[in-house]
């Protein structure tokens, strides 16, 4: 019988702590703190399921859940980078927003997460 969860405790701490990562990112984009709504709100509400989803694909040790992940917090970057500047983002209160962001890419590309995901997911 396969289980469906919403944490995985047996995952190493790098995956644990970005799977709360990313829900906390779903979360504060539905209250519409998500970078991504300044491209349109349906790029926004994609952004919100995309971190809900990616969140859950981990703890349930899916490829996909990896991959989608690791791309949305990748765009999220790139986006808060290209709307505001390097500059601008670092004198701002957006800075809180990009250290919590590339922390989660962090997190997802350490090698530990990686070693774990290419040899537990499917």
């Amino acid at each position: 019988m396969e289980t469906r969860r919403w944490t995985n405790p047996s995952q190493p701490q790098t995956l644990q702590i970005a799977v709360f990562l990313l829900y906390a990112n779903a979360v504060f984009g539905l209250l519409g703190f998500s970078v991504l709504f300044a491209y349109g709100p349906l790029l926004g509400l994609l952004s919100v399921v995309a971190y809900g989803a990616s969140g859950f694909g981990i703890a349930n040790e899916r490829k996909w859940g990896y991959s989608l992940g690791v791309a949305v917090s990748l765009l999220s970057v790139l986006a808060l980078l290209s709307l505001f500047g390097l500059s601008d983002v670092l004198l701002s209160g957006a800075a809180i927003t990009l250290l919590f962001d590339v922390a989660l890419v962090a997190l997802l590309l350490h090698p530990m997460s990686r070693e774990y995901q290419r040899i537990w997911f499917s």
